[in-house]
């Protein structure tokens, strides 16, 4: 049985924390798609609350400041109005907002967890990332370390290195790696994944995100995917997860009462090719928000006849 809850999806039209700002377009083309409609369609209750937008000219670090700031108390007020957070981005630095502002509203309750599926570990400090791009950092500054002023957004660290769980990494750099060690935030690479099986590696993702926790989230940086499934990403990394590896396993996150919010990052639509990426967006969302996986399959079944 599908779960009732009021999806309010908020565009973070950004592209200035990646080296190509192409992502930035994300949020509005999916929304001129028809994705609200999509989603109403498999008998989810959606909505489309905002598109968020960054200041387009000036210094990147204050404008992703402003950006995750306000994304952070949009996100707080659809929690404390009973609506569940479905954050469409953008480049990956919208984590900082969009969890923040999670955490927040559990904070009464008890702590954050947070599974995040990514190629990457996007946890550089400044001195550690060779390019600085902002979209490397927001899972540092969610734990309390980097740039002050992001990770100032939430007052302090959102989020507790024990329940955090990351799938799907396969390129990284040493200082971050380094840097969740020394946290002991559980990583669980591509190569486990592949030699476990993704169906164990999700079950133990879970399992660390609502271990001692009021509630947990999940954010997928569509690069986690196999190029061959998400052409549509601005850093696409060879040999990731499969499409149809992942839909389904992602069945128990969305039959789970105590799954917070959704965030969906990085879709680049100007590198997307027969709206392939879209497509996965979609049938990600409708699989974490609690739609079964065979009345996914067959709204996907229609759209292709």
């Amino acid at each position: 049985m599908t779960l009732h809850r009021s999806i309010r999806i908020l565009g973070a039209a950004t592209g200035r924390g990646a080296g190509d700002v192409g992502c930035q377009s994300g949020p509005e083309a999916l929304r001129r798609g028809g994705f609200v409609s999509r989603l109403a369609q498999r008998g989810l209750d959606a909505s489309w609350e905002a598109t968020l937008r960054i200041a387009p000219h000036g210094d990147t670090l204050p404008a992703v400041r402003d950006l995750s700031t306000r994304l952070s108390r949009r996100v707080h007020g659809l929690l404390a109005r009973g609506g569940t957070p479905l954050v469409l981005g953008g480049d990956h630095s919208c984590a900082i907002g969009t969890w923040t502002g999670v955490a927040a509203a559990t904070r009464p309750r008890g702590a954050l967890g947070l599974i995040w599926i990514d190629a990457h570990m996007d946890a550089h400090l400044p001195h550690t990332s060779p390019s600085g791009n902002l979209h490397g950092m927001p899972l540092a500054c969610l734990l309390g370390h980097g740039e002050e002023a992001l990770v100032s957004v939430a007052g302090s660290a959102a989020l507790r290195s024990e329940h955090v769980c990351l799938v799907g990494v396969r390129s990284f750099e040493s200082g971050e790696a380094e840097l969740l060690a020394r946290l002991g935030v559980r990583v669980i690479f591509m190569d486990e994944v592949r030699r476990r099986g993704l169906a164990d590696a999700m079950q133990e993702a879970h399992a660390i995100a609502t271990h001692g926790t009021a509630g947990f989230g999940v954010t997928f940086d569509l690069d986690a995917l196999d190029p061959e499934d998400a052409p549509g990403v601005g850093t696409p990394e060879a040999s990731g997860i499969r499409q149809h590896e992942l839909v389904p396993e992602l069945a128990p996150l969305g039959a789970d009462r105590r799954l917070m919010a959704l965030e969906i990052a990085e879709y680049n639509p100007l590198r997307d090719q027969a709206g392939r990426t879209a497509a996965v967006v979609e049938a990600v969302a409708l699989a974490v928000l609690g739609v079964p996986a065979a009345r996914i399959a067959a709204g996907a079944m229609r759209l292709a006849a």
